[in-house]
């Protein structure tokens, strides 16, 4: 591989390697005199993305006061704002607590633009497992504040063959897809942008694909498209049209859960939104009642107070990955008995698939507007269905002749968390050839649409990695469709843990949010009324 294609890569992946670093809050020195509170609360949900900011909102509309807590913080945006890092700069925002795992500093340092690993609340929390890197988020709004924003929904025929047919897909169709939709207000991209010198990228990649024989479509997305046209304009600084958007939206008009679910929740009145909470342990008391352990920090991670906060209600969704871990420790330690025997197992990737695509033929610009304009559907076998997209580079002085492509696929095979009582942790464990058919699949496809003169660079060669883990809590096996964890009065799960390590070649978030749109439905008028 070329160094500028190196290059390429690791810049791209944003979080893959740059922001691969798993320690969390750290102790003060007078650990020994930090303030233990306790609290209780009517209903508590873990975790700020489309799982808890579906679960606040309605349980807030049904009557019920709310206390999400957050790890993270707030990152509030507005047109020319710096809220976020930027690719080309990375500093401190861009980290969750803490340095470089060994395994992959090696390739962070073949980045080739400045890291700041300051301990600090940032936007990345990597999960460094066996044969795997996950990435998951941190701050309100949760993976919505980072990812790109495609806003799919699969098919019937893909839904049903990959998710339990007793979800109701014709009943989802019709009312949770479509209320997704309407509270993240989806729009696609508009001619006057796709047809602007900064989208020649994704112009090429329509071209290409239909010349491949694929059909090609505009990717649903939850932006207000004037932000950007104002940006062409020339009446704001570039985020959208410049590509630099990969670790968040500094101008706005990005409808992320913040800003739409957390937002209308919060206005309820019934929502309090705690964050710099970073819960460290979940414990059923002798009561039935759910105990959460929380550690409130300030920004650089020290701990200020140490929090246990009881509640008969409980939602877990902090994410995949950290609701798996959680709820995993708690098993193995006794802190909740009982816990169905399928916990942990059942996870997967969604079939992640990240390529730099340099052709030598084409010009792609030095500056890509993104973040997603078009993709393209395979669909007609659900035993095979795959999407790929192309997604825009952000301004790094890099070759113009360079972009990426995702995909997304379905597979069987799944990994597991495993809890080690010498560490006291659980560590995340997959199959070395795992995914290998899906991959083979969407590798066809990226091949047909990027062949010429040019290198098409398999990034998860490097580091396999997945942004979109699901599974660890999975509905039929832990949980009921609803969330609800087996044999455990008020215990819910309601984020991608609660997802069979698929959502059937789309990304995750439509459906994640749909399934809890769908769970919630039920929650709110069976389980928990405004009254205890």
């Amino acid at each position: 591989m070329t160094p500028t294609t190196r290059r390429t890569f690791l810049a791209s992946a944003a979080g893959l390697v740059a922001a691969s670093a798993v320690t969390g809050p750290r102790a003060s020195a007078a650990t020994a005199r930090i303030q233990l509170t306790r609290e209780e609360h009517r209903a508590i949900v873990i975790g700020s993305g489309f799982g808890g900011g579906v679960a606040a909102l309605r349980l807030a509309q049904s009557g019920v006061p709310v206390t999400v807590l957050e790890r993270g913080r707030r990152w509030p945006t507005g047109p020319n704002a710096e809220t976020f890092p930027r690719i080309s700069n990375l500093d401190k925002r861009a980290l969750w607590y803490g340095t470089l795992p060994e395994a992959i500093r090696p390739l962070a340092q073949l980045l080739g633009t400045p890291i700041d690993f300051t301990p600090y609340v940032g936007l990345l929390e990597p999960v460094l497992g066996e044969n795997i890197l996950g990435v998951c988020a941190a701050g309100v709004g949760g993976g919505s504040l980072v990812y790109q924003g495609m806003t799919l929904q699969p098919s019937e025929a893909v839904f049903t063959t990959w998710l339990p047919e007793r979800l109701d897909y014709p009943r989802m169709n019709q009312i949770h897809y479509p209320r997704v939709a309407r509270m993240l207000r989806v729009a696609t991209a508009p001619e006057e942008l796709v047809g602007s010198p900064t989208y020649r990228a994704a112009r090429v990649f329509a071209d290409r694909a239909r010349e491949a024989g694929y059909d090609v479509e505009k990717i649903p997305m939850p932006i207000d498209w004037d932000y950007a046209l104002a940006e062409l304009h020339g009446e704001m600084k570039p985020s959208y049209t410049n590509g630099d958007c990969a670790l968040g939206v500094n101008n706005g008009g990005k409808h992320s859960v913040d800003v739409t679910y957390l937002k209308q929740a919060e206005a309820t009145g019934r929502v309090t939104v705690a964050t710099h909470h970073n819960v460290t342990a979940v414990v059923r008391a002798a009561d039935g009642r759910w105990e959460v352990h929380a550690d409130r920090t300030d920004d650089t991670g020290a701990v200020l107070e140490q929090k246990i906060l009881t509640t008969r209600a409980l939602i877990m969704a902090a994410g995949s990955l950290n609701t798996s871990k959680l709820l995993v420790r708690a098993g193995a330690t006794g802190a909740i008995p009982d816990l169905p025997d399928g916990l942990g197992e059942g996870w997967g990737t969604n079939g992640d698939r990240i390529y730099a695509w340099t052709d030598l033929q084409e010009d792609f610009g030095a500056e890509q507007g993104g973040p997603v304009v078009y993709g393209s559907k395979d669909w007609s076998d659900p035993m095979t269905a795959n999407t790929i997209i192309q997604a825009s580079l952000p301004p790094l002085g890099i070759d113009a002749r360079t972009t990426m492509l995702v995909g997304f696929g379905v597979s069987a095979d799944r990994g597991r968390f495993r809890y080690d009582s010498s560490s006291d942790s659980v560590s995340l464990h997959w199959p070395r050839t795992a995914d290998s058919g899906s991959h083979r699949q969407i590798q066809q496809r990226v091949s047909r649409v990027s062949r010429g003169l040019g290198v098409l660079t398999d990034t998860n060669s490097l580091v396999n990695s997945t942004w979109h883990a699901l599974g660890g809590a999975n509905m039929g096996t832990v949980c009921d469709l609803e969330g609800r964890v087996l044999g455990q009065k008020g215990l819910y799960v309601l984020d991608g843990a609660l997802i069979p390590g698929t959502t059937g070649a789309c990304n995750p978030s439509m459906t994640i949010a749909a399934v809890a749109e769908r769970a919630m439905d039920s929650i709110t008028a069976e389980d928990i009324g405004p009254v205890i």
